[in-house]
This record gives structure tokens, C-alpha cells and sequence, in this order.
């Protein structure tokens, strides 16, 4: 293993940010959160010292997520935790500075992406590419993005969800909701709420999604043992739920993302759009490791979903690709400061 870093690849999402160094894979992968000291706005924690405070700070101490629906809300905090990210993956005796790639939504304005050129180059990038989510995870999850044909991707992550419909190494029709994962805790924590007067907290929502949860109805249901506090008494209680009780609480936050791919399919070139079917969607990103979620793209679309391997890291993968070969992806690959 080499010390020096030369380049560097960075997811950056609004659940978690992965750093990828060619040759190593992802070394780096936490949560996109910093904790601020409020009265002298100082960063205290970044990551997953940061995560473990959610929910748990005094009022002096926030903790929260510069990244909102997948672009930066908080321009001086995302500067800090690139800073924290970038020197945390260089480690201590790496003295060059690296060229950065970093992923950004597929809908962001070239205001943010300069924003975030600008925040790579202050936190110590010697020179900093800018290209698109959708594009990145087609290299990651090894679609050959070059060749004239048309392929879709997917890609649901934590506050956003990319649909691409990709050719000759360019974005032919995308779109960008912010309807992802974290939407689809909330929906389960107001489910939950509402029909059993329990109230739960993010991270207990997200583990019921993972645990237990399902896009279709399924026959064999699983059981997650809720923990949380009574509404009404305030007490903590317990109480069960199913994965087909879960289907429900998710389902209008799931036809969202599936309008985002119809959107995309409609606005397709019908001869790209014979590809697709042939060559079907792919499906990237941590929730497309909800189950079952293909087969729920598949009775919205008509087309063949695959969830991608390593769904979580394809973006992060694709950054490393690209950068390795910059001259061939030259074409896609956008700002540069």
C-alpha cells in the first residue's frame, strides 16, 4: 500500500459520505454529520462522533446534516467536514495535495456546484472534478456508459433519488426527487405514530426499514419488536409490527420515486427507450436495498429492475473509475476549478 494519495473520490450524500482511493476501494465511509458549538459556532465532531450525538446534545451542542435533500444547505460546515473527510483519508504524512472528484445530484444548479468545487479546493484539494451522481454509479455498478446505447439508472440514496436515462457517456433525461430514505423513515416513525401512539426516533426507524421492511406485500411477514414512548402516558412501551404493516406506511413515499422514473421513461427517445427495456434498469443506492424493490419497479414500469452489487458503494466505485481514467471520461465529467 502506497502512503501517498494522489487521488480521491467523494460520495458525497446526505446519509453518509464514502471516500474511495483508486487502488484501495472505499476507505472512508460516515455519516454526513457535524456537530457545531453553538455560541461560537465551532465544529466539535464530524461523522460518526458526530452521529452518536443525534438526539442526545445538549441545547448548546447541534448536531445536524450540512447536506439537506442531497445539496449543501450549510456552505461553511460542508467546507469543515470535506476538510475532516479529505485529511482523515490522506492521513498524517501525505504531502501531496490530491485531485478530488466529488458526486453532486443529477437537478443541482451551477451555483452548488461551484460551492462545491470551492469547498474541496479550501479543504486542501489541489484540483477538484465535479460529475454527476446517476453518471457515477452507471461506472460504478459497471455499465459501459461510453457505448450509443441507452441505459437507465436509479439511484435512490438518502435524501435524493436520481433517475438517468444515460447514452454516449451523457445524461439523455433525468430527474431528481427529494424522495429517498430519509423520507421513508419519516413516513414509518408517523405510521407508527399514528396507529399505535408510539413515538420513535430516526435511527429506530431506519433499523424497522432495514429489519423488516418490503415495497410489495409479501406473504412470509417478519416481526420488529418497536421500543419507544407512549404518546399519551409518556411511559417507554413496546409493541409489534409486521413487514406488511411497514408496505403500507411507505407506500405513498415509494409511488413517488416510482413517478420519477416514469417521468424519465416518458421523456426517453423511443430508440433508447428500446434499449432500456432490453437492458433494463439498474437500481443503485442504499434504499435499493429495500426489499423487493425491484419487483416493484417492474409492476410500475413494465421494465426489468436490477439492484446493483454493492448498491451501497457504486457511486463512491464510480468516482475511483473516473478518476483513474479522467482522459476517457473527460466528456461527462463537468466543473473543474
Amino acid at each position: 500500500m502506497s502512503f501517498f494519495i494522489k487521488k480521491l473520490g467523494i460520495d458525497l450524500g446526505t446519509a453518509n459520505t464514502l471516500v474511495f482511493a483508486p487502488g484501495q476501494g472505499v476507505i472512508l465511509n460516515e455519516p454526513s454529520v457535524v456537530a457545531v458549538a453553538m455560541p461560537e459556532n465551532k465544529v466539535l465532531a464530524v461523522g460518526n462522533e458526530a452521529k452518536v450525538m443525534i438526539g442526545k446534545t445538549p441545547d448548546t451542542i447541534i448536531a445536524y446534516r450540512p447536506m439537506k435533500d442531497g445539496v449543501i444547505a450549510d456552505y461553511k460546515v460542508t467546507e469543515a467536514m470535506l476538510k475532516y473527510f479529505i485529511s482523515k483519508a490522506l492521513g498524517r504524512w501525505n504531502i501531496f495535495k490530491p485531485e478530488v472528484m466529488v458526486s453532486v445530484p443529477a437537478g443541482v444548479t451551477s451555483t452548488e456546484r461551484r460551492a462545491v468545487v470551492e469547498a474541496a479546493i479550501k479543504a486542501g484539494a489541489k484540483s477538484a472534478y465535479v460529475v454527476k451522481e446517476p453518471v457515477l454509479a452507471a461506472i460504478g455498478a459497471g455499465i459501459p456508459i461510453q457505448e450509443p446505447s441507452g441505459y437507465m439508472i436509479v439511484d435512490i440514496g438518502g435524501g435524493t433519488t436520481d433517475v438517468a436515462v444515460i447514452s454516449l457517456g451523457g445524461i439523455v433525461a433525468s430527474n431528481s426527487v427529494k424522495c429517498a430514505g430519509d423520507k421513508i423513515d419519516q413516513a414509518i416513525a408517523d405510521y407508527i405514530k399514528r396507529n399505535f401512539n408510539l413515538i420513535i426516533g430516526e435511527r429506530t426507524a431506519e433499523d424497522i426499514k432495514i429489519q423488516i421492511g418490503s415495497a410489495v406485500p409479501v406473504e412470509k411477514e417478519m416481526v420488529y419488536k418497536i421500543k419507544g414512548r407512549d404518546f399519551l402516558t409518556g411511559l417507554p412501551r413496546s409493541t409489534d409490527i409486521t413487514t406488511n404493516e411497514i408496505v403500507k406506511a411507505i407506500e405513498s413515499e415509494l409511488k413517488e420515486v416510482m413517478r420519477a422514473i416514469k417521468n424519465v421513461l416518458h421523456e426517453t427517445p423511443p430508440e433508447l427507450a428500446s434499449d432500456i427495456i432490453d437492458n433494463g434498469i439498474m437500481m443503485t443506492g442504499g434504499t435499493s436495498l429495500l426489499r423487493n424493490i425491484d419487483e416493484l419497479v417492474f409492476r410500475s414500469t413494465g421494465v426489468k429492475a436490477k439492484v446493483a452489487e454493492d448498491a451501497l458503494f457504486c457511486v463512491a466505485k464510480g468516482t475511483g473509475i473516473a478518476l483513474e481514467h479522467l482522459d476517457v471520461y473527460k466528456k461527462s465529467i463537468i466543473a473543474k476549478k
